[in-house]
């Protein structure tokens, strides 16, 4: 089972002329180990069914983990919904969800919801997150209540779609995992941004300030102006007092400059190129504007491109369902853009 740590927050004590300080607290990352990584053989578990060899809770935290990974995946669900025809069997949300779960966990299961007579009424896709393979062959259970009981499905009547794995042949694996490392580095550099801003005590620059005040209500209500001058969340000033210090007698002095300590934008577009690999979807078709004048190239020849190398495969995949069944209950259209 993932842990997560819990993000401590500190305060640090400064001199007695300076009362202010700051901390990192909230927010905290998706998945803050590398324990989804993790990767061991399928256990039996209970002489009944067999373990995923990798965490599939991880796998779900993990879509949110960062927005290139999510709409990547979105991308590609979408292009090839927009193509499948489905039948009274098998209707279009229960085709998402199916496919959803093949995209994420690399596994996706459809079961047959029959009726008295042993007639197929429907097929329905439950959840692949909760799903184990059963030890004997055509047999499938579904965690409930915590993964404290789990219900066995009746024997052959649930089909399992899966990526093929190189080390085991229980479970698929999903292509993505190469990558997640990296969409774990872009989550993380999205937070320490937010940290960064969000807490309402750090530095941006010290006052400094040696010429002799008449009384000490004056230096508190400079005190009191520099800190109402900033927001709750912005920058904060730090005041400095010393009577009879040298010449000069009031500096601000810059102590904070994020830009100069962050390699923010770089962390966040290398780790972005990482993700597009790993899913071999074009920017273009996701949103993402690009850095360089020239931009990205057209479009429509980086979509033709796209579902000719990655969906028209997972289309033929897809056929399956109706050799398992016996019957034709998704077929496809021909894609908009490849049409003349």
């Amino acid at each position: 089972m993932m842990k997560s740590k819990k993000t401590v927050k500190k305060t640090t004590a400064l001199s007695p002329s300076s009362a202010m300080a700051f901390s990192f607290g909230e927010p905290v990352p998706v998945l803050d180990r590398a324990d989804i990584l993790n990767y061991f053989e399928s256990v039996l578990m209970y002489q009944k069914y067999y373990n995923p060899p990798i965490d599939l809770s991880g796998l779900a935290r993990a879509l949110t983990a960062s927005p290139y990974h999510q709409s990547a995946i979105s991308v590609k669900a979408n292009i090839l919904l927009s193509t499948c025809k489905c039948t009274a069997l098998l209707s279009a949300i229960q085709l998402e969800k199916f496919i959803k779960d093949y995209l994420i966990f690399g596994n996706a299961y459809l079961h047959q919801v029959k009726n008295a007579f042993g007639d197929v009424l429907r097929l329905e896709a439950p959840l692949a997150k909760y799903m184990r393979v059963g030890a004997q062959t055509g047999q499938y259970f579904q965690l409930m209540n915590g993964y404290a009981n789990e219900y066995e499905f009746p024997t052959n009547s649930v089909f399992h779609f899966t990526n093929a794995d190189i080390n085991q042949e229980i479970y698929g694996m999903p292509d993505y995992l190469a990558a997640l490392q990296s969409a774990f580095l872009n989550e993380s550099a999205t937070l320490f941004r937010r940290k960064y801003y969000l807490n309402g005590a750090h530095a941006g620059s010290i006052i400094y300030m040696t010429d002799p005040m008449n009384s000490g209500d004056n230096v508190e209500h400079i005190k009191q102006q520099l800190k109402e001058a900033k927001g709750r969340g912005n920058f904060k000033n730090l005041f400095l007092y010393s009577p009879n210090g040298k010449a000069d007698g009031i500096k601000v002095i810059p102590l904070s400059d994020i830009s100069a300590k962050d390699d923010f934008l770089n962390i966040k577009n290398a780790s972005r190129d990482d993700i597009l690999a790993a899913h071999r979807v074009p920017p273009q078709l996701m949103g993402i504007i690009p850095n360089n004048t020239g931009g990205f190239g057209d479009v429509e020849k980086a979509g033709k491109v796209f579902f000719i190398n990655e969906i028209k495969p997972l289309q033929n995949k897809l056929k399956a369902i109706n050799d398992w069944l016996g019957r034709e209950v998704i077929s496809f259209e021909r894609y908009a853009l490849l049409e003349e």
